[in-house]
């Protein structure tokens, strides 16, 4: 230990100079770096500070029909930001902004959050369409909440009281679900995407692409002087449907004020020219933002507004299966010789089988494969049933794209159900039995199908088996990268001799003619032909069970496909009528569109839209040629609808009596 009197040696001394040698040596090096060296940097980081970048919102494209008139177009909006740039506290901030905007404190806070991670010159798009007032707010408060702004914005406008509403679909904010999802990888936060219809099916397409501009900012946040830079917004490109809209207007006016789906397309090609689903939504409500009370009401509505019936409602078909049936039999060389004493009934593995002439105090009598079709008997196709079994039925439903979907270019289209042997064992693990196959027969049982399924199915055979996918855009229109890629063919042949297309078709022609179950849909002067179905949501044990009440609430569904002219047809309509009881229900709704389709190919005054001017339209009047938003008048027929809506869920094994 050192005493009071010594000294630190000259080592120790000469050490601690250098230290601090080499620290004011780091200091001077440091201050000539920020200086001289990286000088031109950090001035150009300085004059960055007081640059924003301001963003451009690209309009989405505008959606039209088959003829190039407006269905859905944009209007300017203001939109709210929230600018992350500032140095302020922007959670502090929450509720004087929250105040002003009308909007709950909480949205706010939830939306800063969600844009954390985001670099901070994006904005936060805080409340969309704001209204005149709430603009105002932000106007007189931009010293003390410099962070907020507007920018002008683009808006959905569809046309009303649900209109489309179902293929068109709905925009929204991409929700952080969908981030996670491969195709909105590249969205953030804020952006507005298609939700559902062909606004999402197509986002790529109507999606533009934003543009941005750079301005000088004051300490407050206020633009001064020029803008520095600006990249213009490139807006997204129209898309063409090949829906008629006269056809379309025809569509909803014949299913006026009934749960149910309308499929109309031509199966040359698969343009669908028609689709409607009953009941339906306003798209407007999610132009902007749904309120949490009315997508709660949506959501729990037990008719399933939501729910596009037309692509999603699977049902026990009923008797248009029955046209499939005849396809199979006379194939297989059974149907044309089979004979059918209808007696009200038969017997079959044990159990009795009633056609639906009973309820109506009568009998078939002799019926042979044409009588079957367009009178319906349920005995005739029983016994083909039992003829050819399970195995050769799903053969050619399945052939005929029952059981899977159309691959048409719309999202959540469901597959239906085709039972067979196999189905059954591997869902179920289960073996068939041989008396299941009677109800297959008439379209009941485990059989359930989609409006789109069926429209598919009878339309190929009456073009003679040539089968083709659907689709709602043109073509033409789209580019290739954005073609929606589906693993169903664009074309499929399935063999059918002429001489049994003939027979099933001539057979069809009488379902609409005296003697046949929808008579009165008869068409004069146009070669229409069909078949109508009822079918059961519940089997006739069960619908007992429940009393008055169960007989109320789960009535038959209606069902008909129809086409027009009766071989090679240009177009194959199919209607749903959710508890309709009576296919003949459905077939003169069927025949409204079908007639709408023939007077405009004859050029009849009943389909005539001009712009700038009103022209008649039916009993349908439209200002314009634009279909979007107050343009749109035809939407007088489009009423409260009050009929209720049949579970979605497949038919019960062992039901029966359909027509």
């Amino acid at each position: 230990m050192f005493g009071r009197d010594e000294k630190p040696s000259q080592i120790r001394l000469t050490a601690v100079q250098y230290i601090i040698l080499a620290i004011f040596l780091c200091l001077a090096y440091g201050l000539w770096r920020l200086q001289v060296s990286e000088s031109g940097m950090y001035a150009s980081l300085a004059e960055q500070n007081r640059i924003r970048n301001v963003p451009i919102l690209a309009p989405r494209g505008k959606i039209l029909d088959r003829t190039g008139r407006t269905i859905v177009d944009n209007y300017r909006s203001v939109t709210a930001l929230l600018l992350r740039d500032s140095s302020r506290d922007l959670r502090t901030d929450a509720d004087q902004i929250a105040l002003g905007l009308h909007i709950d404190a909480k949205e706010v806070r939830e939306k800063i959050r969600r844009f954390a991670a985001l670099p901070q010159y994006q904005p936060i798009y805080l409340k969309e369409d704001i209204t005149p007032d709430e603009e105002a707010f932000i106007a007189a408060h931009r010293t003390e909440l410099p962070e907020l702004d507007t920018i002008m914005a683009y808006r959905r406008l569809y046309p009303r009281k649900g209109f489309l509403a179902h293929l068109i679909g709905y925009v929204g904010e991409v929700s952080e679900d969908m981030l996670n999802q491969p195709q909105f990888e590249l969205f953030n936060p804020g952006d507005v995407v298609g939700k559902s219809g062909v606004e999402l099916e197509y986002n790529q397409v109507l999606m533009g692409k934003n543009g941005s501009r750079q301005v000088l900012v004051n300490s407050h946040g206020q633009e001064v002087g020029k803008p520095l830079d600006e990249k213009p917004a490139v807006p997204g490109r129209p898309l063409k449907l090949t829906i008629d809209v006269d056809l379309q207007i025809a569509a909803e006016q014949a299913l006026e004020g009934r749960n149910g789906a309308i499929v109309a397309m031509d199966p040359r090609n698969g343009e669908i020219l028609a689709m409607v689903s009953r009941p339906t939504f306003n798209a407007s409500d999610f132009a902007v933002r749904i309120s949490r009370s009315e997508w709660q009401r949506l959501v729990n509505d037990e008719d399933h507004p939501l729910l596009n019936k037309a692509i999603q409602a699977q049902l026990a078909p009923g008797s248009v299966f029955k046209i499939i049936m005849a396809t199979a039999g006379l194939e297989e060389g059974i149907a044309q010789n089979l004979h059918v004493t209808c007696n009200g009934g038969a017997q079959f593995y044990g159990r009795y089988f009633k056609c639906w002439v009973v309820a109506e105090h009568r009998v078939h009598g002799e019926v042979n494969i044409a009588k079957a079709i367009y009178q319906s008997c349920d005995v005739f196709f029983y016994t083909l049933a039992e003829k050819l079994g399970i195995g050769r039925i799903a053969k050619y439903a399945t052939a005929l794209g029952l059981g899977q979907k159309t691959g048409i270019d719309l999202p959540q289209e469901v597959a239906g159900v085709m039972p067979s042997e196999e189905w059954k064992l591997r869902n179920y693990r289960q073996k068939w039995f041989a008396g299941e196959t009677i109800s297959v027969g008439i379209g009941q049982g485990a059989v359930a199908a989609t409006p789109i399924q069926l429209a598919r199915a009878i339309g190929a055979i009456a073009s003679g088996g040539r089968m083709v996918r659907p689709h709602v855009a043109d073509p033409s229109g789209l580019p290739e990268n954005v073609i929606p890629a589906s693993s169903v063919p664009d074309r499929v042949t399935i063999p059918i001799d002429p001489g049994n297309w003939a027979a099933i078709t001539d057979a069809m022609a009488g379902v609409v003619n005296p003697g046949g179950t929808a008579a009165l849909s008869h068409l004069e002067g146009i070669d229409f032909a069909g078949k109508t179905g009822s079918a059961q949501t519940v089997s006739n044990a069960l619908k007992a069970r429940m009393g008055a009440s169960g007989k109320a609430k789960f009535k038959d569904n209606g069902w008909f496909a129809g086409v027009e002219p009766r071989r090679n047809p240009e177009i194959v309509v199919c209607v749903l009528l959710e508890e309709g009881e009576h296919g003949y229900l459905a077939a003169r709704t069927a025949a409204r569109v079908i007639k709408a389709y023939v007077d405009k190919q004859r050029q009849q005054p009943t389909t005539v839209a001009r712009a700038g001017k009103a022209v008649e339209v039916g009993a349908v009047w439209t200002k314009s040629d634009s279909l979007a938003g107050d343009d749109f008048a035809a939407g007088h027929f489009l009423v409260g609808l009050s009929a209720r809506h049949l579970p979605l869920a497949m038919a019960a094994p062992g039901l029966e009596a359909a027509h």
